[in-house]
């Protein structure tokens, strides 16, 4: 039984898997050591993995390290994948999680993978299992919530599922810069993408992936929890090797 931690920028995902299947999933704002103990006491699980991309208390790491065998990923750890990224120390850990984690699940394929929560991310692993990298871009919230930190006097708006293509009020407007753009810059990017490679599985994962189904006009395949599955699949990795 494996424990999955992911410490994201938003939240904190705890998940237990049997082998390479996930079988609970549960989301905290932040991780205590009551969470932990609550988790092995419930599973027992006998090894884990913990990525932290936003912060962690070093008192609850430990906590966790002296109870089982855990594995705190970081770029040194060994992964089932090529990464051909210039600067790996600087690669986030919830990228790599999510190549490996669609690589693992969708083998041999061309995949673009797209992460769309705080930060948006593409990241592009071939049918050789071989990483080349991809593209960062500012996620939903975080462009309304620039607009609003940066300008005099538009307003902080939230992402909504029905706006206009031309806006009527300031608030429309916005929703439609915002929500209309973020739109058409992923399909850019699969549109580019597909002239560089034949034929790529676009998978797309993150808070906001609900969002762009049936908006996109290429085809995407919706894969929830894919940065769990790509870590626990690095910590079967390691226990193997």
């Amino acid at each position: 039984m494996n424990l999955v931690i992911d410490i994201g920028n938003s939240l904190t995902k705890v998940a237990i898997a049997e082998g390479e299947t996930i079988i609970n999933v549960d989301k905290y704002e932040f991780l205590s050591t009551e969470v932990i103990d609550k988790t092995i006491s419930k599973y027992s699980p006998d090894k884990a993995i913990i990525s932290n991309v936003g912060k962690i208390d070093k008192e609850v790491a430990s906590h966790l390290i002296s109870i089982i065998p855990t594995i705190e990923f970081n770029s040194l750890t060994k992964i089932p994948i090529t990464n051909n990224y210039k600067t790996p120390q600087t690669l986030g850990l919830d990228r790599i999680a999510l190549v490996v984690g669609a690589n693992y699940l969708y083998p041999s394929t061309n995949l673009l993978v797209i992460g769309c929560g705080t930060a948006i991310t593409y990241d592009l692993i071939d049918n050789k299992s071989q990483y080349h990298g991809g593209a960062i871009s500012p996620g939903i919230a975080l462009r309304f919530k620039s607009l609003h930190q940066h300008t005099a006097n538009l307003p902080l708006l939230e992402r909504v599922d029905t706006f206009e293509l031309i806006g009527s009020s300031t608030s429309e407007c916005i929703e439609s810069g915002v929500l209309n753009g973020v739109i058409g810059e992923i399909d850019y990017y699969i549109n580019r993408i597909k002239e560089e490679f034949p034929s790529p599985m676009v998978i797309v994962t993150g808070g906001d992936v609900n969002f762009f189904v049936n908006k996109l006009k290429n085809s995407i395949f919706v894969v929830q929890n894919l940065v769990i599955i790509g870590l626990n699949r690095i910590l079967e990795f390691n226990a193997k090797h």
